[in-house]
């Protein structure tokens, strides 16, 4: 296994030096996806690469594209340069860094499954996007006729990257909000297997999110429309694999 991390940051500059503080303790090779911030972010991002440059490296993307877009983009890279697994972690603080090591065992242990953080919140969570997070974990056990994937939208998580790069040659993911949620569904639905790992989240410890109430929960219904469909064409394949 060679496993690196993928980090896609827009505008958290307040953020990201104390997340890539904490993860060159873990010894673990990092690329951070500048996805199109402002000149006050790229240049605290150079500036990282420069000083960081033996275990980490920088894709700089001219515009913004979206969560999504960034992160695939990471994908592409890290598959391109030889690494089997890449464990994705947010730019704003709100991951425990620590618990990476947690990531990595079950990924060890089972290399060819989907590791996915299930968020354990603190009062600093506000209550709308709880709310909205429920739904959404709802619609993705009707979208997997399975309650195995207990949150997908947590940004921390494992991904076995041949079965990711299977998926993006045949299937144009959501390249914003609702990527989380639609790559976790269609991974599930080309038949890999979910472990879920309990970790802290906090909200963002630079005060800075870059979820859009009315656009990202219209992006993500479309999304929910979109798989549920998705679900019915493959529902017999998915009841057969439940009652194996």
């Amino acid at each position: 296994m060679k496993i690196c991390v993928i980090i896609p940051v827009y505008n958290h500059h307040h953020a990201i030096t104390r997340v890539v503080e904490q993860l060159k303790l873990k010894g673990l090779y990092c690329f951070l996806v500048n996805d199109g911030s402002s000149p006050e972010c790229s240049a605290v991002l150079q500036q990282i690469a420069e000083q960081e440059s033996q275990w980490l490296s920088l894709l700089e993307r001219k515009e913004n594209g979206g969560k999504g877009a960034a992160v695939i983009d990471g994908f592409n890279l890290a598959f391109k340069q030889g690494y089997s697994h890449a464990i994705q972690i947010d730019a704003d603080g709100q991951h425990q860094v620590k618990d990476i090591e947690r990531f990595i065992a079950a990924s060890e242990q089972y290399p060819e499954r989907l590791i996915l953080g299930q968020p354990v919140f603190d009062q600093s969570v506000p209550k709308k996007r709880l709310y909205g997070r429920k739904i959404t974990n709802f619609w993705i056990w009707i979208h997997t006729l399975s309650f195995a994937i207990k949150d997908g939208l947590c940004g921390y998580r494992c991904y076995p990257l041949p079965a990711v790069n299977e998926l993006l040659k045949k299937t144009r993911l959501g390249q914003a909000m609702n990527f989380d949620v639609e790559i976790v569904v269609r991974l599930y639905w080309q038949g890999l297997d979910v472990v879920n790992i309990p970790t802290a989240v906090q909200y963002p410890i630079d005060g800075v999110s870059h979820f859009k109430m009315l656009q990202d929960n219209i992006l993500i219904t479309k999304k929910h429309s979109q798989l549920f469909f998705g679900m019915l064409m493959r529902s017999p394949l998915l009841l057969i694999r439940k009652l194996k």
